[in-house]
């Protein structure tokens, strides 16, 4: 999935085949095979030209992460600890992404752009938020759900 999604516009078994031959050695087959799976499970869909097929992702790479994040949240069975969790492990400039987000989302002003990384190219992050933090009587801030729908991106 994410070489289809890298591209941004139908592809061929060949084109993907040679894009990944870059980085090593595959045949032909196994990436039909996988192009074929992703189709039946619905992740992209395919278009005849000639004799070979034309393959374009269904949604796209934000819209599969957004779903993978909601299946997680709702999974869980004490959603505030989790997004408590979840926040904790984000670095600066992912908060301060959400934070646009939520602006954007409620309407509000417009988005600010994220402050620079430092220099050395190195993100620093704020420790997690404590689990006493959270609202009293939730479980572990830690406990957070994994997907389980499976990863295209491979």
């Amino acid at each position: 999935m994410t070489r289809v999604w890298e591209w941004n516009r139908p592809v061929t078994v060949r084109e993907v085949l040679e894009d990944l031959q870059k980085e090593r050695s595959i045949a032909y087959t196994t990436v039909m095979t996988v192009l074929d799976n992703l189709h039946q499970k619905g992740w992209v869909r395919r278009e005849a030209e000639g004799r070979a097929y034309r393959y374009e992702a269904v949604s796209t790479r934000a819209a599969y992460s957004a779903a993978l994040m909601n299946e997680a949240w709702s999974a869980s069975d004490n959603p505030a600890a989790a997004l408590v969790a979840f926040f904790g492990m984000m670095s600066p400039e992912q908060r301060h992404a959400l934070r646009d987000a939520v602006r954007m989302v409620q309407g509000d002003e417009p988005a600010e752009p994220a402050p620079a990384p430092p220099p050395d190219g190195r993100a620093e992050r704020e420790p997690p938020v404590p689990p006493e933090q959270a609202e009293a009587g939730e479980a572990d801030a830690g406990e957070v759900p994994a997907a389980g729908s499976g990863d295209p991106g491979r």
